[in-house]
């Protein structure tokens, strides 16, 4: 049995540790730890330090709303093919036309390209066909960027997906379920008020803290396959 959950974690590492208490209880075979950052690298590092697995980014990039950058009305993720993943819902009700989806594609896939070469200096990404993929966030409010995540990562042959976050609202996580095959989540919370809500801190990282966290688990990476 696991000890309770606190309703706020002290920082991303923290909630990555009791995170993978729950994750390494799945017994996974063959498992590959993506982190969609930049919240989640932290969450990440703790998961696969735990599980003993590969630690690589899928580099998402979240599609705000017309006037209302917070609001997701869909997410795209890099790959051979970028693919753009949208809520349609949310698209209707914000009145997203094609022009404002084009145009947002075009800005994000740009930072997804700075933040590869910044992040990843030219390392090759980790295959996951064939491995159990792991998606690790520092939370979810729409979902948007995960599903993406989970759709690029089965599009790329992934043999089973887990989606593991440390807190959600319980209806981004039903909404979920379909896209992956295993969801662990710590605080299901039915009040909520944005992730940063369930963290004592949740400062901004910086590309530096990023690449330093990940720095480590590089060689890991790079045998992997």
């Amino acid at each position: 049995m696991f000890r309770s959950e606190p309703t706020r974690f002290a920082d991303r590492s923290e909630a990555g540790r009791l995170l993978a208490e729950r994750v390494k209880a799945l017994r996974l075979r063959d498992p590959v730890v993506y982190a969609l950052p930049r919240g989640g690298v932290p969450v990440a590092v703790e998961v696969a330090a735990a599980l003993g697995a590969p630690l690589d980014l899928v580099l998402v990039r979240k599609i705000g709303a017309p006037g209302q950058p917070e609001l997701a009305i869909g997410a795209i993720v890099d790959g051979d093919t970028p693919e753009v993943v949208l809520n349609a819902d949310i698209v209707a009700a914000t009145g997203a036309s094609e022009a404002f989806i084009a145009a947002a594609r075009r800005r994000e896939l740009a930072e997804i390209e700075r933040r590869r070469a910044r992040y990843l200096a030219g390392r090759v990404p980790v295959d996951p066909a064939g491995w159990t993929a792991v998606v690790v966030d520092d939370g979810l409010a729409t979902g948007a960027s995960a599903r993406a995540a989970l759709h690029a990562l089965r599009r790329r042959g992934a043999a089973r997906l887990v989606l593991a976050v440390p807190v959600a609202p319980p209806g981004t996580l039903e909404a979920l379920r379909s896209d992956a095959d295993d969801t662990v989540c710590l605080v299901e919370a039915q009040l909520f008020f944005g992730i940063g809500a369930f963290y004592r801190d949740f400062h901004q990282l910086t590309d530096e803290e990023v690449i330093a966290a990940i720095v480590g688990l590089q060689r890991p990476a790079a045998q992997h396959g």
